[in-house]
């Protein structure tokens, strides 16, 4: 009689089934470690950000200027312009056309910076003036110094100069931020050594900041206030070409100085001879007045020997 299959011994488990069944348990241990680990990880991370924020947050600006990221290029918000003219007028009466462009540039909020005034051979005065008016009122200030008189010449200019103005200024933000971290290096030198060595680094670099700083101070005049340079005269600034040619009367009268001229250059070469002819004169008078009948005079060859017949 055959026995059942639910009768038979179970047979022992084979070894490989085992060892996979060992492999899995143990990658799934590994992988809850490593999912806890990067859990722990990441709070950590989380609260070191944290940490760091607050640090950064006492520790001011000038921590985050240090470790902070580069500062960006500034952008201005319209264009830089150095404006410049400059106006030749005739008129009639320079004191008062000077007055009136004074007037003009003061009234625009403005000021006189040079003036310089003379006389020509003719006895014509002229005077040169350089004003300086805020870039808002420039036209109008030209506009007003055209009007003082006849308009002989006028050059205007304009130059752009929006990224002389951003370089430096992007440049002293570097230059102030370079000092800064020059003077956190010598609270924290122990050496004197090294406080002489950054001393000098610190003289040096704020040299170079001031020169920075005089640069942007004269962009800045030079794009607030416009220069005008006004040449007042009371004479024509050109003459006809047709002016320079000699006429008739102009060869006469070059003739009569001419004559004049000989006439005059005659008188002082009689001048300067005169004392001569008057001292050989005097000369003459007392050689024929006084040295001559005194010399002995000499007897005739036709004169008779006395007792002869």
């Amino acid at each position: 009689m055959r026995t059942p299959r639910s009768a038979r011994p179970a047979r022992p488990a084979r070894p490989g089934r085992a060892l996979a069944g060992v492999l899995l348990a143990a990658c799934l241990a590994l992988a809850g470690c490593g999912a806890a680990d990067d859990s722990g990880g990441g709070s950590s991370a989380k609260s070191a950000a944290r940490s760091a924020a607050d640090g950064g947050k006492a520790a001011g600006p000038r921590a985050a200027d240090d470790a902070g990221p580069a500062p960006r290029t500034p952008r201005l918000a319209q264009n830089a312009i150095v404006r410049t003219a400059s106006l030749t007028v005739r008129v009639a009466d320079v004191p008062k056309a000077l007055a009136q462009a004074r007037s003009a540039a003061e009234e625009a909020g403005g000021y006189v910076g040079r003036e310089s005034t003379g006389r020509d051979a003719g006895g014509h005065e002229h005077t040169r003036v350089v004003l300086r008016v805020p870039t808002a009122t420039y036209d109008t200030v030209l506009t007003r110094l055209q009007g003082t008189g006849k308009l002989i010449e006028r050059t205007a200019e304009a130059v752009d100069v929006t990224g002389q103005v951003v370089d430096v200024d992007s440049r002293i933000r570097s230059q102030r931020a370079s000092v800064d971290r020059i003077r956190a290096l010598m609270d924290r030198a122990a050496k004197l050594s090294d406080v002489v060595s950054l001393e000098g680094e610190l003289s040096s670099r704020q040299a170079d900041l001031e020169a920075l700083l005089a640069r942007q101070a004269s962009l800045k005049d030079r794009t607030d206030l416009a220069t005008i340079t006004l040449s007042l005269s009371e004479t024509p600034a050109r003459k006809a070409a047709h002016a320079d040619r000699p006429g008739f009367l102009d060869a006469l009268a070059g003739g009569w100085h001419v004559f004049v001229t000989l006439l005059r250059l005659l008188a002082l070469a009689l001048g300067a001879a005169l004392p001569f002819a008057a001292f050989a004169a005097l000369l003459a008078l007392l050689w024929t007045r006084v040295v001559r009948p005194r010399l002995p005079r000499r007897a005739g060859p036709s004169a008779e020997r006395p007792g002869e017949d």
